[in-house]
């Protein structure tokens, strides 16, 4: 078992996949040895977004506050608060910030092979 304090894993950084913005991340488990997942939370400053990027496993975004429209495949669907998206494997995704509070995520997925 690990146990990880969140504000010990806290940095303000360009979001991924474009640098589009702004973001607070909470990289969780960046230290947890012989991991198979990741398990992020990340608030997108107002008008940042993750970029379009294609993923190689599938990945899950839970919306905790704010709004955004999330892509997949070309398909945009505004998402809230309480709403959880399923990305699957191969597919282009990206979400980007609306409204006018930041857009609070976590992020979860799969790592191809345990990090040491």
């Amino acid at each position: 078992m690990v146990v990880i304090d969140d504000e010990g894993t806290r940095v303000r950084q360009p979001v991924p996949h474009g640098n589009i913005g702004m973001s607070t991340a909470w990289r969780i488990t960046d230290k947890v040895p012989g991991r198979t997942m990741e398990f992020r939370r990340r608030t997108l400053d107002r008008g940042a977004a993750i970029g379009l990027h294609p993923i190689a496993h599938d990945e899950v975004y839970h919306v905790v506050s704010g709004e955004g429209d999330v892509t997949s495949d070309g398909v945009t669907r505004r998402v809230g608060a309480g709403t959880t998206v399923y990305l699957y494997d191969g597919a282009v995704v990206g979400i980007a910030q609306r409204g006018t509070k930041p857009l609070a995520l976590i992020v979860s997925y799969p790592l191809a092979e345990a990090v040491e």
